[in-house]
């Protein structure tokens, strides 16, 4: 009578020590994690947990498995949250950086390389049914756009030498000649010009803010021919014939690039250094040749002239006759 009277208590599970137990020594596990008969036949997992329990002394009340499994649970699924956030983030980041431009990027903007900023360059236009100087068909290789408009500009911030603005635009033969040092020199060039009908010559000049002088002349003559001649009694590879004032002395510029020549084919190169110690002020010159025009440019700065604007000058001017 005693146990069908205890049945409903202890209905759904098997009877064990705790069953007996008076029922101030025992309190009932919640129906809802009480194992049952299949509980106890489940995975070795589940059986391999029971030597744990079987220890524990009669009438002690056991802590339930299955919320302490769902709190670690729950720290895992945490954890693993907040570890897919931040890779998310630092992929986000790393795509950010990636698609940004160098220079827009804290720390590791690129520096100026010492270019100058130029206005957009472009050729002036031809004369209506003028050949470019060096299809096929001109074979004088004539320059049948304004000479003036070949002049390259000055770059931003530069100010103007108004010196070498000539008149309307063209400059006098003397006023070349005053860049040549010795007055033999001067005599001599004269001549070389005068013999091989120099037809007009074009200058442009300016001073950037860092006190580099820049000076470009263009020397225009009737043919290639005739200007690749006089091209060779201004220039040789080891040194220009005849010496610059304010460079007595100058040397072939080894490390000028060829990479930063416009078209050998079409536009011919000698650019020279000043031989140290340097006098008042630090000369570059280079000498271009480009079918019927001579051009000479020549950049000064006390102290050091830098190459690279050097080089960038001559490049684009360069262009302009090419």
């Amino acid at each position: 009578m005693t146990e069908q009277q205890q049945t409903p208590a202890t209905a759904g599970r098997p009877v064990g020590p705790a069953d007996t137990a008076p029922p101030e020594a025992a309190e009932p596990l919640p129906t809802a994690q009480t194992p049952t008969p299949a509980t106890s036949q489940e995975t070795p997992a589940t059986s391999q947990e029971t030597p744990a329990t079987s220890q524990e002394m009669p009438g002690t009340p056991q802590e339930p498995a299955a919320p302490k499994d769902r709190r670690v649970l729950r720290a895992v699924l945490r954890w693993t949250a907040v570890v897919t956030v931040f890779a998310a983030l630092g992929a986000g980041t790393a795509y950010g950086i990636t698609s940004m431009e160098r220079t827009d990027v804290p720390g590791l903007a690129t520096g100026s390389d010492g270019r100058w900023a130029y206005p957009e360059i472009t050729r002036p236009p031809l004369p209506s049914g003028s050949p470019a100087p060096f299809e096929t068909k001109n074979w004088a290789q004539s320059h049948y756009a304004d000479l003036r408009a070949l002049l390259l500009p000055a770059p931003e911030g530069a100010t103007d030498d108004k010196t070498l603005h000539g008149t309307d635009g063209w400059l006098p033969t003397k006023d070349f000649l005053a860049v040549l040092e010795a007055k033999e020199d001067r005599d001599e060039v004269g001549q070389l010009l005068t013999d091989n009908g120099l037809r007009h010559i074009a200058a442009r000049g300016w001073t950037t803010p860092d006190g580099t002088r820049t000076r470009i002349y263009l020397l225009q003559f009737d043919t290639g021919t005739v200007a690749d001649d006089v091209y060779g009694e201004f220039t040789t590879y080891g040194a220009p014939l005849h010496a610059v004032r304010g460079a007595t002395e100058a040397e072939f510029d080894e490390e000028y690039p060829t990479a930063a020549d416009f078209d050998s084919m079409s536009v011919m190169r000698y650019s020279y250094d000043e031989v140290k110690p340097y006098g008042a002020e630090h000369l570059r010159q280079a000498y271009l040749r480009a079918g019927d025009v001579i051009g000479v440019v020549l950049q000064s700065r006390k102290g050091t002239a830098a190459a690279v604007p050097f080089q960038q000058t001559v490049t684009l001017q360069s262009q302009l006759l090419g």
